[in-house]
């Protein structure tokens, strides 16, 4: 059955670009129209001139057939009425548009364009408080002052003292700086406003301005409360003062501007505290970071080891857990893991226990887990033939001969010979006994030479290098290339940083202005540590042969050696390494 509507109705879902689809017939017109429950076929009566509707017809793009066979003639009185009705439709919808909004004159008239878009947790039901968050410990500390100001705001006031209008989260990603966040309003109990950097730039110019100013008269009515920008350097870069580069009248400096204003200008933001999160703070605007603005920086790095402990028996609760699970054991295997690195790997091991029906998630899944996440997935269905095989395995050997007899690689816990991953047909898995935070310029030599003793073996045992050192080669010029333009460790060169960090937390570089003489000392400086690695990893092997060959011929019978019978067959090794 038909819906019937009036014509009027009819014209209005016209202008509002409902209508799909109309038939004009004699006596009625049916049309298409798009409801929120999908396409509704609807019937009205003309009323009208028909040569009028069909020029609103064409105007709006509307597609429609006419099958009346005896067309009437113009009424004049018709045309009259459709020519006020539409320009009176028009206004009544802007109109209409215009209530809907909250009467703000920053959003963009009838549409909210300008709206901000943050996501609103009222009374700090972001359902996460300082429990939730481990392996954080000083920053808690530093933003527990933050939840207690908002708590008990009068005590500070009373002793003329000033809580910090903004903290700024930074660290690399993963860490838990969202997380922080909403444990902060969680404790606090406050109204949360979160967004991203990204969701106040617009196409439009002003758009982002806007926004700003929206959610700032928003979180001023509900104070005291918290809003959360994460991923801050989406508006918050630095400025440019090249007039022929952004000009200074760009979409993101217009909203970085107004962020400045809201922030520290004229107007009071008292009990509206702004947390801001990035893993880039040094493109970040100097407006931006000055106090006045934000006063504190928070560093939430990755955790220690006891950090990461403290992390896995947080996500651990709700998983099933096998007795012989040791926690400390994983945390120890996992350095340099992220908050959500170590999220991962639990799943990972609940999903591997599934998959083989267990009753408990077992140390052996977490083992599993790990080199999923490190390694990636086991590749049986890639065979390799009888050369090839024998080629990873003396190349696996050798990395693990050569790393058993450096320093600062790591204990040697595991050679496999089954395919991983994108490209790797075989690896050697050297873990940390414990955490490091500085290397020096003999175990970078280490590290280096056991990238290298795969490609050594290859050439020892075969007489001839195949493609499979390809990523080592990479890796260890690289390292090589870092010691002289970095870390300043080559004698010749001295203590001179040719690179520039470009990244406190995402890594990256770039080469400063040298001359052609010193680019060419780079080049001889880096190929020499090279070939100095290659010689110490080729005595290694020379010494070892013997081992070398029981070694590789053992792997290749097992395809995976570990545990105490690898540790047992690497101590027969001798030392020549100086």
């Amino acid at each position: 059955m038909l819906n019937s509507t009036s014509y009027l109705d009819f014209l209005s879902k016209i202008l509002a670009d409902q209508v799909r689809q109309v038939t004009i017939a004699n006596n009625s017109i049916e049309y298409t129209v798009t409801t929120a429950n999908g396409l509704e076929v609807c019937q009205t009566t003309p009323d009208g001139d028909t040569e009028a509707l069909i020029q609103l017809l064409q105007k709006q793009g509307v597609n429609f057939k006419v099958e009346n066979s005896h067309p009437t003639s113009p009424n004049p009185w018709a045309t009259v009425v459709l020519g006020l009705a539409f320009p009176a439709l028009a206004l009544a919808s802007a109109w209409l548009l215009q209530k809907q909004g909250d009467g703000d004159s920053n959003s963009f008239g009838a549409y909210g364009v300008g709206k901000s878009k943050a996501k609103v947790y009222t009374q700090g039901q972001t359902g996460i408080t300082f429990k939730d968050v481990a392996g954080v410990t000083e920053a808690k500390q530093e933003l527990q002052e933050v939840v207690d100001f908002l708590k008990n705001d009068q005590k500070y006031r009373n002793l003329g003292a000033k809580i910090p209008q903004g903290v700024l989260l930074v660290g690399p990603p993963g860490t838990g700086k969202t997380l922080l966040a909403k444990a902060v309003a969680g404790e606090a109990g406050v109204p949360f406003f979160s967004i991203s950097g990204s969701e106040f730039v617009e196409v439009f110019v002003g758009v982002g301005a806007a926004r700003v100013r929206d959610l700032f008269a928003k979180a001023k009515r509900q104070a005291p409360c918290i809003i959360f920008i994460d991923e801050l350097d989406a508006i918050g870069k630095a400025r440019s003062s090249n007039p022929q580069i952004g000009g200074g009248n760009d979409e993101r400096e217009q909203t970085l501007n107004q962020l400045l204003v809201e922030m520290d200008g004229f107007g009071s933001n008292s009990g509206v505290i702004l947390i801001g999160a990035t893993n880039r703070p040094e493109v970040l605007d100097a407006a931006l970071r000055r106090p006045g603005r934000f006063d504190r920086q928070v560093t939430v790095d990755r955790p220690d080891k006891l950090g990461r402990v403290a992390i896995l028996n947080v996500h651990v609760q709700g998983v099933k857990i096998g007795a012989d699970v040791q926690l400390e054991a994983v945390a120890t295997q996992t350095a340099g893991f992220s908050g959500a690195d170590l999220a991962n790997l639990v799943n990972e091991a609940a999903l591997l226990a599934a998959r083989y029906d267990r009753q408990a998630v077992e140390m052996t899944d977490f083992n599993a887990a790990f080199e999923r996440v490190v390694a990636g997935l086991e590749n049986r269905a890639r065979v390799l033939n009888p050369i090839e095989k024998k080629t990873v395995a003396y190349h696996e050997v050798g990395h693990a001969l050569v790393g058993a007899l450096t320093p600062g690689g790591g204990k040697v816990s595991k050679i496999s010979i089954v395919p991983r991953g994108m490209g790797a047909l075989g690896y050697t898995l050297q873990l940390p006994e414990e955490d490091r935070f500085l290397l020096d310029s003999t175990e970078i030599a280490g590290q280096i030479a056991t990238l290298l003793g795969g490609r050594v073996a290859e050439e020892l045992v075969f007489g001839r290098i195949s493609t499979g050192a390809a990523d080592d080669i990479q890796k260890a010029t690289d390292l090589a290339e870092k010691a002289i333009t970095q870390y300043g460790m080559n004698q010749v060169l001295g203590p001179v940083a040719f690179d520039r960090t470009t990244s406190q937390f995402l890594g990256g570089s770039n080469r400063r202005q040298i001359s052609d003489q010193v680019a060419q000392q780079i080049d001889q400086q880096v190929k020499a540590s090279i070939d100095q690695a290659y010689q110490v990893a080729k005595d290694i092997l020379i010494s070892n042969r013997d081992l070398l060959e029981s070694i590789t011929q053992q792997l290749l019978d097992q395809e995976v050696l570990e545990g105490d019978e690898l540790k047992n067959l690497l101590a027969q090794a001798q030392a020549v390494y100086a």
